[in-house]
């Protein structure tokens, strides 16, 4: 896949927002069934067959994040980057879970280290 513009990158994160949303309510009930599974307790969540589900609908949404070019580079907390170039420079524009919109960006030289707010 190619470069992103900030404005192509907004955009699919906007379109990603919902499968983003899932992934991290499907991180959570996947921890719980697997504390629950591996102390041999219950949960209202269901036991190893809704554990199994839950990862392979992890995989799934996962898989359709990279689909579209951007990289999951993190999952608890989620954190996508969108390839781009910023002054000629390549960059990725950087998405953390809570972040409110797609406003940080990092040298793909430096990582999440080299993080910093868009201009």
């Amino acid at each position: 896949m190619g470069l992103f513009t900030l404005a192509e990158a907004r955009h699919e994160l906007e379109r990603l927002r919902p499968v983003l949303d899932e992934i991290v309510a499907l991180r959570a009930d996947a921890a719980e069934l697997s504390a629950a599974l591996a102390a041999g307790e219950s949960t209202p969540l269901g036991g190893l067959a809704e554990f199994k589900a839950a990862q392979a609908r992890l995989d799934d949404l996962m898989s359709t994040v990279q689909g579209t070019g951007a990289e999951l580079k993190g999952f608890a907390p989620l954190l996508v980057d969108f390839p781009a170039e910023l002054d000629g420079v390549p960059v990725l524009l950087c998405w953390l879970e809570g972040d409110p919109g797609l406003d940080w960006y990092h040298r793909t030289d430096l990582g999440f280290a080299g993080r910093r707010r868009l201009p």
